[in-house]
């Protein structure tokens, strides 16, 4: 009975995304959306990919942008993407598997930049093998990267957002997360553990002004 429901749960949750991309660019652009000029917005994994597209996207969009990544040269060239359309953006190389660097280097953030009000966690690894082909240290990895990264992440600038009573924590998550795939075993158990973190925190908060939300791509 519990795998029927699960399986029922999962077929209406891709319904809905599907009927939400088809429905939402038919929505005038002046009624979905938000002017956010000014604010600092944080997005791990910035070094390439969608993460280099969320950053220069928000710098487009007038913001403040923080670029955190573990590979230091990618997204230095994240930043010197966005600087060279004039917009501001600063690069910090993190380590997400740490989590008191995590920790150490928001309060850098925070010291040196500002109180940031948009954060997207959307760093993310996988490593496309059987499980029994994984090692520990790669499910470890997978996990940290994937999921724990948000706890830290978010435990790091959702108390300044909870004083201001203003923010979005946003979520890149897959469908990977919504349904099982071979080859996928350790990737689909931390997307699955992503899109409850952010299911279970937009309830949490529900009563605030502090958006919560996920990105559910069908590729990544």
């Amino acid at each position: 009975m519990g795998a029927i429901m699960d399986t029922l749960y999962n077929l209406c949750m891709i319904l809905y995304y599907i009927f939400y991309a088809m429905i939402v660019p038919w929505i005038p652009i002046k009624y979905r959306s938000k002017d956010i000029s000014g604010q600092i917005a944080l997005v791990t994994g910035a070094g390439g990919g969608i993460g280099r597209l969320l950053a220069i996207g928000l710098s487009n969009a007038g913001c403040k942008v923080v670029c955190w990544d573990v590979a230091k040269q990618s997204n230095e060239e994240t930043v010197r993407l966005i600087q060279m359309s004039k917009g501001v953006a600063f690069a910090y190389q993190v380590d997400l598997t740490k989590r008191e660097e995590v920790y150490q280097v928001a309060q850098r953030v925070k010291r040196e930049v500002g109180k940031v009000s948009i954060l997207i966690n959307n760093a993310g690894v996988v490593s496309g093998k059987v499980l029994l082909d994984c090692s520990d240290e790669q499910i470890q990895r997978t996990f940290d990267v994937n999921v724990l990264a948000h706890f830290w992440t978010v435990k790091s600038f959702l108390p300044d957002m909870i004083m201001q009573d203003s923010g979005h924590i946003v979520t890149v998550a897959s469908l990977a997360g919504l349904t099982g795939s071979d080859r996928l075993v350790d990737y689909c158990s931390s997307k699955f553990a992503a899109v409850g973190f952010d299911e279970a925190l937009r309830t949490e908060l529900a009563v605030s002004d502090i958006f919560i939300l996920a990105f559910i791509f069908a590729s990544i």
